[in-house]
């Protein structure tokens, strides 16, 4: 019997390029894979049962960016269907860094991470960033890449 962690689990979603997310010469614009991978981010969230606006008995929860970043290998055309792999690189204790791989084709044409901070909003100042609320760690616990990271 091993006692190694289990291999994480891995999210897949898929988007095909739209007309709107090209250029003239029907490669996707770079700004289309950030808008990609927070679709990708909210739809990983509801297959959890969760969400990037949540609500508690002290009020709103939200999950502000504080980073994000795109590494492009190859370009993909109007209309290609992409794969979408999104884990968890790091579940700290107040922030979660997500991972995304975009391929199509079997191939890999981006990888893109994105970090956002738990936070309490408010309507009289800025989000207050809270520790992550255990239900929501729970639930992303099975997606992280490096378990010694959390």
């Amino acid at each position: 019997m091993s006692d190694r962690e289990p291999a994480p689990t891995i999210f897949r979603t898929q988007r095909m390029v739209q007309w709107h997310d090209t250029d003239a010469a029907r490669i996707a614009h770079f700004a289309a894979y950030f808008r990609w991978m927070e679709e990708a981010e909210h739809e990983f969230l509801r297959h959890l049962g969760l969400s990037v606006l949540g609500h508690d008995e002290e009020g709103d929860i939200s999950w502000p960016r504080v980073s994000v970043s795109c590494e492009y290998f190859a370009a993909v055309k109007f209309e290609d269907v992409l794969d979408i792999d999104v884990s968890v690189a790091r579940l700290g204790d107040k922030s979660v860094t997500y991972t995304f791989a975009v391929s199509h084709a079997g191939r890999l044409v981006a990888r893109m991470q994105l970090t956002a901070v738990c936070c309490r909003m408010s309507a009289d100042g800025p989000p207050t960033g809270i520790r992550i609320p255990d239900e929501f760690a729970r639930r992303l616990a099975p997606y992280v890449i490096d378990k010694s990271s959390s």
